[in-house]
């Protein structure tokens, strides 16, 4: 077996892959790629890692690809897999926002599904193109919001679509971080390097980053449709021209209100993404950090704490469960049932048969023009001085 468990697996259904980004040095490359491998659905076959020839080779050679299908430039790598005799099947990218639309574009052209990480794109007009092009290609298209993947997380979805709650009245979430509390990206530090700068990451770092997560989630668990908000986008940290730290307001059609705070500035918390929606009979918290339990407290009944592994949970998320209870399941888990959805979709595809809402349940091209959307009305609000704007 090759580092990271890129082995065929023989459940596989001959599903190949090839990635562009996630090289030596590369954070979040390594975790799409362990989660792939987490059920054996796709075998990795193809990468351009890195914009350094000499980084690619030595990625590819620790995941045990030939040379002959390790590349220098991206275009490349799609031009020429899509005219291999045993051409890939899937693209992922995993890399800066800068560089998600040019490359997702070619890869769709070339008639290649695309999984891309989050934001879809760097403007809005980029991201329908997109789904425009991915609709008429009738090639399936994921974005990586994958924080929809954990059990509880989909149960809780269950609870709000089939009226536990009741009507909901109002969200607070929030996702603090402090991680850019000082001038990281003064240091050389990669990940903040990119992030902090408006070239690659696009017109905003916080809410790009991770205050787009809390759009999907909430959009994902409750439904509810963002009708107009309210932003101020903050840079405490001296020279910085993107965001580190964002307030928003949120009004949903239906009347139902919101609150989102995202930080990457707030000492001492490390991934604090905590969701809390409040219904007119109940109310739902949940935290990433701890995301095999949710609390559930109802108007009329004691407050219960569900944990993932020992209470009975609605179909749809119990059937994302890898543990018994008492044996934490977490981020790769959450991202492996993001792949393992897509790749199953996928094989089903490839053998011709229909694809039902079941087979599609995970993040896709919507969500993620929908997150580009958020974005640019955040950045639209902040800079009218934090007006409201329609959504």
């Amino acid at each position: 077996m090759t580092i990271e468990g890129q082995k065929t697996a023989a459940n596989s259904g001959g599903i190949k892959y090839g990635m562009i980004g996630g090289g030596r040095g590369s954070f979040i490359g390594s975790v799409h790629r362990k989660a792939i491998a987490m059920d054996g659905l796709a075998e990795l076959a193809a990468g351009c890692f890195s914009n350094d020839p000499e980084n690619t080779i030595e990625t590819g050679e620790s995941l045990g690809l030939s040379h002959r299908r390790l590349y220098g430039d991206y275009r490349k790598m799609i031009r020429t897999e899509a005219k291999h005799p045993d051409k890939i099947d899937f693209i992922v990218i995993v890399t800066p926002n800068n560089s998600h639309y040019p490359i997702a574009r070619l890869a769709l052209e070339n008639g290649f599904h695309v999984v891309c990480d989050k934001p879809l794109a760097t403007s809005i007009k980029q991201a329908r193109e997109l789904g425009a092009l991915a609709k008429k290609k009738d090639l399936l298209f994921a974005v990586t919001y994958a924080y929809t993947g954990y059990p509880i997380v989909r149960h809780m979805r269950e609870m709000v679509a089939k009226g536990d709650l009741g009507m909901i009245r109002f969200v607070a979430a929030e996702y603090p971080q402090d991680w850019l509390a000082t001038l990281l990206e003064k240091t050389g530090q990669k990940q903040s390097a990119w992030r902090t700068d408006p070239k690659q990451a696009g017109i905003s770092n916080c809410v790009g980053d991770i205050g787009s997560h809390i759009e999907n989630m909430v959009s994902h668990v409750t439904g509810l449709e963002i009708r107009s908000l309210l932003a101020r986008l903050d840079r405490f940290g001296e020279g910085r021209v993107l965001d580190d730290n964002a307030s928003i307001l949120v009004e949903y059609k239906g009347g139902a209100k919101g609150s989102y705070w995202s930080s990457q500035i707030a000492v001492g918390h490390d991934n604090g993404f905590r969701v809390r929606i409040y219904g007119t009979k109940g109310s739902l918290e949940w935290a990433q950090e701890d995301p095999n339990y949710c609390k559930v407290a109802y108007v009329d009944r004691p407050t219960v704490r569900l944990s993932r592994g020992r209470d009975d949970l609605y179909p749809a998320a119990g059937k994302l469960s890898r543990l018994p209870s008492g044996h934490p399941e977490g981020y790769f888990e959450c991202f492996a049932n993001t792949y393992s959805a897509f790749a199953l979709a996928l094989q089903k595809k490839k053998a011709g048969r229909r694809l039902t809402a079941e087979d599609l349940d995970f993040p896709n091209v919507d969500d993620g023009i929908r997150g580009v959307k958020f974005i640019e009305k955040c950045v639209e609000s902040s800079r009218r001085g934090a007006a409201w704007v329609k959504f």
